[in-house]
């Protein structure tokens, strides 16, 4: 064998030895890069963890306004009964599930009503049986 030959067998050589050693090292490197990235970009990572929290602190605060407006509605209840009867509020639900209003009221109106709801529209007395 010449130099020549041997000194490229030697690079060769030493290039798969220097190979063999790297090898190991990238993989690992490639795994904790693959995993630390859906860790945070994953499905079940850190990003979608803050928009969970997100979303929940949303929906506390619409549970918040629906027990709120049903303490409303149970205090009209309440008010409706026949052991407890406010006048005054059968009287406001009667004029606006009837339709009906004195001649002198004035209505201002601050929004469209919607389809669930009827605006006064019709001008008559109102009799109240107190």
């Amino acid at each position: 064998m010449s130099k020549k030959e041997s000194l490229a067998v030697g690079i060769v050589r030493e290039i798969k030895d220097r190979a063999s050693q790297i090898v190991g090292p990238v993989i690992g490197m490639t795994v904790v890069v693959y995993f630390a990235y859906h860790a945070v970009q994953g499905d079940r990572g850190l990003i979608a963890l803050g928009k969970l929290h997100q979303d929940v602190g949303e929906l506390q605060a619409q549970v918040l306004d629906a027990r709120a407006e049903r303490m409303s509605y149970d205090k009209k209840v309440l008010a409706l009964r026949s052991d407890n009867l406010d006048f005054d509020l059968l009287e406001e639900r009667a004029r606006f599930v009837l339709g009906y209003g004195y001649e002198n009221d004035v209505l201002v109106i601050s929004k469209p009503p919607s389809d669930r709801s009827r605006a006064v529209a019709k001008t008559a007395p109102f009799e109240a049986g107190r």
